[in-house]
């Protein structure tokens, strides 16, 4: 007989934390051993009784989600921990998964669907409520393109959009009111940080990276 999976509930509301232990217990191979209500309490009960997966909220007092998912990682890196809210901010999404969380489910999962996300998530797969999922997928295009703008400076951007259009080093010095020494330095620099050959493949990394 299969050894059942150890859980731990972590939510602030009481009503719904006693639901989900209900439910919890009747499904097979699933036994709750703790509960808490915030995270300051879970960190407690989860070092006496280390559980084999943990459902933690994240808009909780005293100690939040994502705080309590960093404490608990630092206390056991292989920690198996699901986010479990109603929370579909962008800023809670990319914290959770940045924290280290194996999941991120809604509170309105259907009960078959929570429990086959439970198995996978034993089984060392990471799930995402479909809700969420194209949320977190634009969120790190989001996040990756703020990292492409970081590449090249403000003036190179400039640069970069002068020569998307076109123009000619003389014409970018009058638009931009600078010299065409500078100008140029501002291009080999461009075609520096891109990696690239000259200015149509600037152009076309720029538009690739999302920076113009």
């Amino acid at each position: 007989m299969n050894k059942p999976v150890r859980l731990m509930v972590v939510d602030d509301h009481a009503l719904f934390r006693r639901g989900l232990i209900s439910l919890l217990e009747e499904m097979p191979n699933l036994q709750v051993v703790g509960e808490a209500t915030n995270g300051k309490e879970a960190l407690g009960v989860f070092e006496k009784q280390r559980p084999d997966l943990i459902l933690l909220d994240i808009n909780m007092p005293v100690m939040n989600g994502i705080e309590t998912l960093t404490a608990i990682r630092k206390l056991n890196p292989d920690q198996k921990v699901l986010m479990l809210t109603i929370s579909q901010n962008d800023e809670d999404l990319i914290g959770a998964i940045v924290a280290g969380a194996n999941g991120y489910l809604l509170k309105n999962t259907e009960p078959d669907v929570l429990h086959s996300t439970l198995v996978q998530a034993m089984a060392g797969n990471s799930v995402l409520s479909p809700e969420v999922t194209s949320r977190v997928l634009q969120a790190v295009r989001r996040s990756q393109a703020d990292r492409n703008r970081s590449i090249l400076s403000d003036r190179e951007i400039d640069v970069l959009k002068c020569l998307a259009r076109g123009q000619t080093t003389s014409q970018i010095a009058g638009v931009l009111f600078i010299s065409e020494n500078t100008v140029k330095t501002h291009i080999r620099h461009i075609l520096e940080k891109l990696e690239v050959n000259n200015r149509a493949e600037a152009v076309a990394r720029a538009s690739q990276l999302e920076l113009i």
